[in-house]
């Protein structure tokens, strides 16, 4: 009897152990998740560098608005139920600053080979690729401009928004031209529109922008095929789990079909020319 108390007891230790670690693994998973922890914190830290109509800040009173920033705040309130808040950062370290947890999500990043060595992103929520505004009346290029080979000449000035994907698409793509690279959107207008530079790289978005703030002498140069066509995503931590990326990526299908998104962008485009006035 006493050998036989004492196998049931031992079974029936195992029995214990092993039912905690099949009814714990499943909790441990969920503290690991990244939304899990958002939610335990109460807020979702949304890293932002400027990039209008995509990410716009009020620079009296910091405040952010634009497509990602409105996105962003909607996730937080309406799936996760936590406050947003938005981290200042540059184009430089948008990607660093979210590995080292310095915020939850990046918003208005291009999903490219390079960055996905880094970090993972979630779906597109708006497509994206490389052109380039210029002065109709500037003597220094061809009219009209055909192709990138037009302007790829010594002399040729493009400026763009150092550490972007249209920094190193232009980049890669002018052998001749001078590349001038500045840190923010600001900087880049203001070189073409004070004539330091003769052109401005910068993605299809912001580009119709500035010529339907200044139509009396910004035109755009689409080039043919176009240059870096890809979709403008959040940015994710790359441990971040696949569950909690189809979480965000069918928040961002449920904005697109009740129609949100596009109202996003059509406030941002507003906001952004009432802004250039």
């Amino acid at each position: 009897m006493v050998r036989t108390t004492n196998f049931m007891r031992h079974a029936l230790v195992c029995a214990v152990s092993l039912s905690w670690l099949l009814f714990s693994a499943p909790s441990q998973a969920q503290d690991a998740s990244t939304w899990q922890s958002v939610r335990q914190a109460g807020v979702l830290r949304c890293g932002a560098a400027t990039s209008p109509p995509y990410t716009i800040r009020d620079p009296r009173t910091g405040d952010y608005s634009g497509l990602f920033p409105d996105l962003c705040k909607a996730f937080g309130e309406k799936v996760l139920h936590v406050k947003v808040q938005f981290v200042d950062t540059t184009w430089d370290n948008i990607v660093a600053g979210l590995q080292s947890d310095k915020w939850d999500l990046s918003l208005s990043l291009n999903d490219t080979p390079e960055r996905e060595k880094a970090i993972s992103f979630s779906k597109s929520a708006i497509d994206y690729n490389v052109t380039l505004t210029y002065n109709k009346n500037n003597p220094k290029l061809p009219k009209p401009i055909h192709s990138i080979a037009d302007i790829d000449k010594p002399g040729v000035i493009v400026t763009v928004m150092s550490g972007t994907v249209q920094d190193k698409t232009i980049s890669g793509e002018l052998k001749h031209a001078q590349v001038m690279r500045l840190p923010g959107f600001d900087e880049t207008r203001l070189a073409l529109m004070s004539k330091r530079a003769d052109m401005l790289a910068d993605d299809n978005m912001t580009n119709r922008l500035l010529t339907e703030a200044h139509p009396d002498w910004a035109v755009a140069f689409y080039p043919n095929p176009p240059l870096a066509q890809q979709g403008i995503c959040f940015g994710v931590r790359k441990d971040t789990p696949a569950a909690d990326i189809a979480v965000l990526n069918k928040f961002i299908d449920d904005e697109k079909k009740n129609g949100d998104l596009d109202r996003f962008v059509k406030a941002s485009i507003k906001a952004t020319l009432a802004d250039s006035k």
